[in-house]
């Protein structure tokens, strides 16, 4: 993922996780059960959360230098968008429940994209 991207996507990830909080609580409320309603919710703040994590990553890449670990680490976190908060949504929409099981793939790229910022950050800032 080059940094372009990663700056665009992110900024594009919060603008749609404002716009889709937005329409959950103003057009879903009355469609959806409660349950249903706040597993899109999850979504959203898992949106949200990552998205800004994308940002602040390609940031760092502009102010330490692009790496490839910074890299993987946006892209991880893009992943993780898709398939986690992706899946809760059309599970919400759907009622389709075959799709929970794609939602844990979307949580582990989270828990990597976390992994490896932290471990390029470690390596870019040597012990002193």
């Amino acid at each position: 993922m080059t940094l372009r991207w990663m700056l665009v996507l992110g900024a594009l990830g919060g603008f749609l996780s404002v716009m889709l909080g937005a329409f959950a609580a103003h057009g879903l409320r009355s469609r959806l059960a409660p349950e249903m309603l706040a597993v899109f919710q999850t979504g959203v703040q898992y949106q949200f959360f990552h998205s800004l994590a994308l940002l602040v990553t390609g940031l760092l890449a502009v102010q330490l230098g692009e790496s490839a670990g910074l890299r993987w680490s946006g892209a991880l976190f893009l992943a993780g968008i898709l398939l986690f908060s992706g899946s809760l949504y059309v599970l919400a929409l759907s009622g389709v429940k075959w799709l929970g099981a794609v939602t844990p793939f979307g949580g582990t790229c989270f828990l990597a994209g976390w992994l490896v910022l932290a471990i390029s950050l470690w390596r870019h800032y040597p012990a002193q």
